[in-house]
């Protein structure tokens, strides 16, 4: 198959925020009309989403929010949204860049959009047209050490008659 050098999949993720953005819009300046309300989850860690350090702390992943009766300011901007919600009642206002939405929900229509959302919060550094000497640390020096290891050879257990084992990732999960 050829390679997509025109990347539809991102222009289709473009557009579809441009709906969710459209919509917000609209209900910012006109109030939710109908039986409509939103479930908008977004990824709480990624670039631009300012949350308090309290939901933060609980919410380190994902958060959904919920825009139906009780929320105030909605103001959105071309790259996201800002609105005040109460928490256990804690009045927060929360901002999120539509890059970092992940859903977005209307159950009065069981409408919804799904997001591609990069999970990657590295910070790009400016380019540099001079190459500058760098140093490693020895955090740098030691990833670069076991990297370099080599990895222990697999076993293969049927030969012994034990054959493989299926482990249940529950067994690793903290409980």
């Amino acid at each position: 198959m050829a390679e997509d050098q025109i990347r539809y999949d991102i222009l289709a993720q473009e557009a579809l925020r441009g709906v969710m953005r459209k919509v917000l819009a609209e209900v910012a300046r006109t109030g939710l009309p109908g039986n409509h309300h939103f479930f908008i989850t977004f990824l709480t860690g990624a670039p631009g989403v300012r949350v308090s350090s309290r939901l933060r702390e609980r919410y380190p992943e994902q958060m959904t929010i919920v825009l139906q009766f009780q929320y105030w300011d909605l103001k959105v901007t071309e790259t996201g949204f800002e609105v005040g919600l109460s928490f256990a009642d804690v009045p927060e206002k929360l901002e999120i860049p539509f890059s970092a939405v992940r859903g977005f929900y209307d159950p009065s229509v069981n409408f919804e959009l799904e997001f591609d959302v990069k999970t990657d919060t590295v910070v790009e550094e400016p380019v540099s047209l001079v190459p500058e000497k760098k140093t490693k640390t020895k955090s740098e020096k030691a990833k670069k050490a076991v990297a370099e290891q080599p990895a222990e050879p697999a076993t293969d257990d049927s030969e012994n008659g034990k054959g493989a084992q299926v482990v249940s990732l529950d067994a690793f999960r903290k409980k």
